[in-house]
């Protein structure tokens, strides 16, 4: 668990660091976008994907929209567990109880 941890924070150092995006694809991103691609990315492990996303809005705006996500989708999977927002979070992290 700390090994992710960690590797979830240099990658959001290596984002602060990162140059924005200058490749031919000029569309704008939606910080929801972004966050969705980054959070995704994350959980496959897909380092390319992971640089891109964060390349699209700022450090701050993509921790908003990651955060945000977060939110909704343990509100969601709290609905259909019926189960409360904490119980599944704290499930989702591993942690007992409270």
């Amino acid at each position: 668990m700390w090994g992710r941890v960690r590797r979830s924070g240099a990658r959001f150092l290596h984002a602060m660091r990162a140059e924005p995006n200058t490749s031919r694809d000029r569309r704008t991103h939606n910080l929801f976008e972004a966050a969705a691609v980054y959070v995704s990315a994350c959980a496959e492990d897909d380092q390319e994907r992971i640089d891109e996303a964060a390349g699209w809005v700022s450090p701050e705006a993509l921790s908003f929209g990651v955060s945000e996500l977060a939110c909704r989708a343990v509100i969601a999977l709290a609905r259909e567990r019926d189960e409360s927002p904490g119980t599944v979070a704290r499930d989702l992290l591993g942690l007992p109880a409270s």
